[in-house]
């Protein structure tokens, strides 16, 4: 008899041991925090937000299936790309979260406005505008869903549903969010004035020293120095800092101001610290041009490589993955004009423009990277899709100047390249200093 029963015993166990493998939950992964760099973790923000987090993460281990936590913690981890700049990581983080959310419960409202974020900070504009139409269906009442539309139609270029969507936002809940967007959409109408009076207005609804705030003033601060202001523009910017020490945005806006005084050492030294703070390709990008003013040419050839490196990294994650990587062909657009690569340059602004023909940014980098190759009659026709809503950016008045006059309409093209030179000729030193050139030899 016994020499029957252990072979019995094993099938046994073999069926018990299979069933197990098939019928178990697979197990979720959370992704981990990171440590922030010395200089990010100073005061009680971060111990704060790191206890949170890490709380979130005993929650999920002590239950998988606990999705309000795992989407909370999706959304600190959206929040500490912010503060870090460690967007290729966290960003990516949040995903792998929100996905595991939406599998469980597609309709989950907050979850898929967390995923049409992403997609957004990730220049996935058509792809977070789908999601954000989604969740307006599920919750047709959220200022916060109307918000992400009006981003989204506006990186699609659809400026008229735009305004609409902000109207809808403030009409719901007026805000900092809310007065944010309305300041963005007055700018690009050429209304400067209510521009700031609206960013003023977001600033003062927001709490002193939070991320959100300070980026806010720090917008705000941007405004006054596109209107030439760069004495409110200062301010704003020691404001921001005094508020939230360190902050790296703040004290690239004070780089900004003393490049605009041409003392262009001190800029570089404002953005050296912003860059060694977070990782932004802006401040690389920015420092190009400080350190090619500065007579130093070897370092701007390294940060213009730099600059390059960065964001060809993140187009290649962007192709790679249809769903997260960031979209950053404009930028390599721009960067490879100050490397003097025009066909790598007209290529990328080319891939930028079958996104979103519609853009009016899109279409202004389409028409400088032209005028850059001569290609004058053919860069107009994106200009003026450009110019369509009315901005006063000064940069973009100095380029449309600098075309109109290669054109032949020199009195059409110098009363623009004047006004930008009026206004904030600092914004642009390249343009500046051919715009001069041309009014010069009239």
């Amino acid at each position: 008899m016994k020499k029957f029963l252990y072979p019995s015993l094993i099938v046994v166990f073999c069926l018990l041991a299979a069933a197990i493998f098939l019928f178990k939950k697979p197990v979720v992964q959370t992704p981990e925090l990171k440590e922030r760099r010395a200089d990010l973790s100073a005061g009680k923000e971060w111990l704060n937000a790191k206890a949170a987090m890490q709380g979130l993460q005993a929650k999920l281990r002590t239950n998988p299936d606990d999705q309000k936590s795992r989407l909370l913690l999706a959304q600190a981890y959206m929040q500490e790309a912010r503060v870090t700049g460690d967007h290729s990581y966290y960003d990516g983080a949040a995903v792998q979260l929100l996905d595991v959310v939406l599998k469980a419960e597609p309709e989950n409202f907050e979850a898929l406005c967390c995923k049409a974020a992403l997609s957004l900070t990730q220049h996935h504009f058509a792809q977070g505008l789908g999601l954000a139409q989604q969740a307006q269906q599920l919750n047709p009442n959220s200022g916060f869903v109307y918000g992400l539309l009006t981003d989204a139609n506006v990186e699609m270029g659809h400026y008229e549903e735009a305004v609409k969507m902000a109207d809808k936002m403030n009409t719901i809940r007026p805000d900092l969010p809310a007065y944010a967007r309305v300041s963005y959409l007055r700018e690009i109408h050429g209304d400067m004035p209510g521009a700031i009076e609206a960013m003023d207005y977001a600033v003062k609804a927001g709490y002193i020293g939070l991320e959100q705030t300070e980026w806010t003033r720090v917008a705000l601060g941007r405004l006054y120095e596109i209107s030439g202001d760069t004495a409110r523009a200062r301010n704003a910017f020691l404001m921001a800092l005094s508020a939230r020490p360190g902050y790296a945005y703040a004290l690239a806006g004070l780089g900004r101001v003393a490049a605009a005084k041409k003392d262009y050492a001190t800029a570089i030294k404002y953005h050296q610290r912003a860059r060694a703070m977070v990782k932004d390709y802006a401040f690389t990008d920015e420092l190009t041009d400080l350190y090619r003013l500065n007579g130093q040419p070897e370092e701007a050839r390294k940060m213009a490589k730099e600059s390059i490196d960065m964001l060809a990294d993140a187009a290649q994650a962007a192709d790679d993955n249809e769903e997260m990587g960031h979209y950053a062909d404009r930028e390599l657009a721009y960067a490879y004009l100050k490397t003097n690569e025009l066909d790598k340059a007209l290529e990328h602004a080319k891939i930028e423009y079958d996104r979103r023909p519609d853009n009016i940014d899109v279409n202004e980098t389409m028409a400088w990277v032209l005028y850059k190759r001569g290609n004058y009659a053919e860069a107009q026709k994106y200009m003026q899709v450009a110019r369509r809503t009315g901005s006063k950016n000064p940069v973009l008045l100095g380029r449309a100047g600098l075309l109109l006059s290669k054109l032949g309409k020199a009195s059409e093209g110098q009363a623009l390249i004047e006004s930008s030179l009026r206004t904030a000729p600092y914004l642009d030193s390249e343009v500046a200093a051919e715009g001069q050139k041309l009014l010069a030899a009239r």
